[in-house]
């Protein structure tokens, strides 16, 4: 396993257990991890583990901007990949 597939698999799983405590925090209407946040562990490759925590968890399904951008990023950075390798 390539120190790029590690780190690919590390930052989506990361992505996807950003979603679940930011719902979880959301329901207990606690401190919430910021958008700005979420959106910077999407540009720096967790896209992917990004929209299928937001699918998982139907968390932020309503803001558009995550909706089609997160999406939309998982598919730019799949097509990089593809590129890279």
């Amino acid at each position: 396993m390539s120190i790029i597939s590690l780190y690919l698999f590390c930052i989506n799983v990361i992505g996807l257990y950003i979603m679940k405590v930011d719902k979880r925090r959301a329901k207990r209407k606690e401190w919430r991890i910021q958008e700005r946040t979420i959106w910077l562990i999407a540009v720096i490759g967790g896209a992917f583990g990004l929209t299928v925590g937001m699918h998982m968890y139907r968390h932020k399904t309503k803001h558009i901007a995550f909706l089609w951008g997160l999406p939309l990023l998982a598919i730019g950075e799949t097509v990089l990949l593809l590129q890279y390798l």
